[in-house]
């Protein structure tokens, strides 16, 4: 009897220890050691539907008594994954920490914001970088503002947008990287890489998120959210290269658009979502719908109601819900009715769980960024630099720029000149205007030394439309040697949902501009705008113009630095610009007509009386604004004088798996240093369809001195030729090609070779 006693008590001891042990282990997701995917699976086995559909919706933040005794709960509750729109740190951290405290399985919550072009130090808006045609200076805006904004808890930005926008109507276009597929996919690629750097746990990295999948940029009549019609084959080779790029970057998330395609919402498009991005593409991270775009295919009249739109918006791949609480309220009842399978709603918490552990949020869930990295010097030096590089110089008549000594007397007039608001342009939610150097307080601190100033606005804003004050400007200019005149766009009028009928300039700005011109004083137009502006008579009235889209917090400096020759501008068009909003779209990558333009076109002023039908011939051009536009893509001046001269491939027949080797003589014979971008285009002359006259495919800034020349090479891999043809595949044809280098799109020296 003893011995059996004393036999269960061991059992028994053995039995606590066991169950202790077992209490006291460490659950696989919670193991930093363990794989992110046996962490993703033990995490997910332990959760209620409740607690997953809490992963799958994003809330708006707003700071209520009333409305956080709700918040507070349901993030004990774990019924909340992500948080947009609350940039207070310690907010954050206090909400943090009853997500990770106080929830049952302890997930911290995703804080989002829309960190565009930068947090606090705003750098020049994503239109504005692709000028720079830097990939190198593009990434170090996107890493400042990702360091910025992860010093307030900010872990994840809506950024880049890699549509492809040539309507400049459309506001959005300011958000975007313009018009080439190219361009778009390097531009988005380097954003990509400076917002999550080398590894997205770093304390200071954030989840970037392509976007709007797909085709915003085309919406009709250049009207926002509007519908857009993409046939496939234009849509694989024109819109989507900069989204699969995004994902070879590694982008942690994608956003749905708002728009519908040849009737099927973004939000519930099965074959973009499931079969492409992650069929096709192996994409891992997740997906956000945009603000409340699933309950708006209610207004498409895609979905019955907001239940109908949980439905199909997560069936088709949408894995996180961004504010209308669709998914929250409703998936339930479709899991339990059979139609939305549980599976779907597990790999919707996967995808987002992946992330949350590849950003480290599990290990380092609060702020540990310090506060002194705002407005840091590094920032501001970036910053500059990428203003800088973005600035456009379109004309320079008779050489009037640089300012030189010779000029003691200045006029600085125009809304824009002393503008620190507008200056930052759009998508700047958090940037403060008192940190921000205008051209006006950058000229007079930097040159007002050796140099009487006269400030006049003449217009109190961009739309003002009142005259009064341009009496008083065109005096200044007539006491100055020369007139510096800042022009353009305040910042609400381009963006999300700001879209113009006309791109002219607004307000009285065209009649101030022609008042300073019969001054007969040399006029140096800045621009600072959203979008392509149709100034072509502004261009006309002035000596010189430099075109800035809108250059953020350091603009002023940049400015300055350019007009007085501290930097030569290397700026190039991002976006082909129009004579008129008749022209639209025009964009230089277009395929050819029938009946090509032949550019000696008898314009409608020279058409004599009683012409015959048929006598000013048959092609394809406008009999106002003819065939070409203001200023083509690729377009910028530079202090230097640039050539191009010899160019070579390295032989005249390639196979698939070749490298093309290209290159050129560049020199710059003039008398300043300058940097110029070198773009390599390509023409395929007969496909199984129609292709464009023209396609960029590579680019190198090059600076040179002053007199001084170099070769310029070029690498274009074979299957970069690749596109898809009349049977829907990816592939290089073979045939005849050509091959140019110069300084924008309109490039005539040029080579041929072919494809066997």
């Amino acid at each position: 009897m003893k011995s059996q006693l004393l036999e269960i008590l061991a059992v028994s001891a053995f039995s606590i220890l066991t169950v202790s042990t077992s209490v006291a282990k460490t659950p696989v997701y919670k193991d930093s050691k363990a794989p992110i995917e046996q962490r993703v699976e033990d995490l997910l086995s332990q959760m209620t539907m409740e607690e997953k559909l809490g992963q799958l919706s994003q809330i708006n933040s707003f700071n209520d008594p009333k409305w956080n005794v709700v918040l507070y709960q349901n993030i004990k509750d774990g019924k909340i994954g992500s948080i947009i729109n609350e940039v207070n740190g310690k907010r954050i951290d206090s909400l943090q920490r009853m997500a990770v405290k106080q929830s049952r399985l302890g997930i911290p919550v995703l804080f989002g914001r829309d960190v565009i072009h930068g947090y606090k130090t705003i750098f020049p808006i994503p239109l504005g970088q692709a000028a720079t045609f830097d990939p190198e200076v593009i990434a170090a805006g996107a890493h400042a503002a990702a360091v910025e904004s992860s010093s307030d808890g900010i872990r994840w930005t809506f950024s880049p947008m890699v549509d492809i926008s040539r309507d400049p109507r459309w506001g959005r276009i300011a958000e975007s990287a313009g018009e080439d597929p190219y361009l778009a996919s390097v531009v988005g690629s380097a954003m990509i890489k400076g917002y999550q750097g080398a590894n997205l746990s770093d304390a200071t990295s954030i989840a970037a998120c392509a976007k709007h999948f797909f085709g915003y940029g085309a919406s009709e009549g250049g009207r926002d959210y509007n519908s857009t019609f993409i046939p496939e084959r234009t849509m694989r080779n024109v819109y989507l290269p900069p989204f699969e790029s995004a994902v070879k970057a590694g982008a942690a998330t994608f956003m749905t658009s708002f728009n519908d395609n040849d009737g099927i919402p973004a939000s519930a498009n099965h074959h973009i979502l499931t079969d492409i991005l992650r069929g096709e593409w192996g994409f891992k991270g997740f997906v956000v719908s945009d603000w409340s775009s699933i309950t708006e295919m209610i207004n498409h009249g895609f979905c019955s109601d907001a239940k109908d739109a949980a439905c199909k918006s997560a069936n088709a791949g949408v894995d996180m819900d961004m504010v209308s609480g669709c998914y929250l309220k409703y998936l339930p009842e479709l899991v339990n009715e059979g139609k939305v399978p549980m599976s779907v709603v597990d790999n919707a918490v996967r995808n987002v769980l992946r992330i949350k552990f590849q950003l480290g949020l599990f290990e380092h869930p609060f702020i540990s960024t310090p506060q002194t990295v705002k407005y840091s010097a590094e920032n501001l030096a970036a910053a500059k630099q990428s203003a800088e590089e973005s600035v456009i110089m379109l004309k320079n008549e008779g050489d009037v720029l640089p300012l030189t000594s010779g000029v003691t007397t200045l006029a600085v007039v125009g809304p824009l000149a002393n503008a620190p608001y507008e200056q930052m342009g759009t998508w700047t939610f958090d940037g403060e205007k008192s940190h921000t150097v205008t051209p006006l307080n950058a000229i007079k601190s930097m040159f007002g030394k050796n140099l009487n100033i006269i400030y006049e606005p003449a217009l109190a804003y961009s739309r003002d439309n009142s005259t009064e004050g341009i009496a008083k400007a065109v005096d200044a200019a007539k006491r100055a040697d020369v007139v510096l005149a800042f022009v353009g766009e305040e910042a609400i009028l381009s963006g999300e949902a700001h879209c113009l009928a006309s791109l002219n300039l607004v307000g009285a700005q065209s009649q101030l501009i022609s008042a300073l011109a019969a001054t007969g004083k040399p006029v140096v137009t800045v621009v600072m705008a959203g979008r392509p502006l149709t100034i072509g008579k502004q261009l006309d009235e002035s000596k010189a113009m430099l075109y800035c889209f809108h250059p953020g917090t350091m603009g002023g400096e940049a400015i300055a630095d350019i007009l007085f020759g501290k930097a030569s501008p290397s700026g190039k068009t991002p976006v082909t610009f129009p004579k008129s909003t008749g022209q639209i779209p025009i964009y230089y990558c277009h395929n050819n007509t029938g009946r090509p333009a032949n550019r000696t076109e008898t314009l409608i002023d020279k058409i004599p009386v009683e012409a015959g039908q048929t006598s000013l011939g048959c092609t394809s051009f406008l009999l106002d604004d003819g065939f070409d536009p203001l200023v083509p893509f690729g377009f910028g001046l530079s202090y230097g004088k640039f050539s191009y001269s010899g160019i070579t491939l390295d032989k005249s027949t390639y196979s698939a798996g070749d490298v093309i080797h290209a290159s050129v003589t560049l020199a710059n014979a003039g008398s300043h240093d300058a940097t110029e971008v070198a773009q390599l285009y390509i023409r395929d002359k007969v496909g199984s369809v129609t292709r464009p006259v023209k396609e960029l495919k590579a680019f190198r800034r090059v600076a040179l001195k002053a007199g001084e020349s170099t070769r310029v090479d070029f690498e274009l891999p074979v299957s970069d030729l690749a596109f898809y043809g009349i049977d829907m595949k990816r592939t290089v044809e073979p045939g005849d090609f050509t091959l140019w280098i110069g300084t924008d799109s309109n490039a005539s020296l040029s080579a041929s070779f072919s494809v066997k």
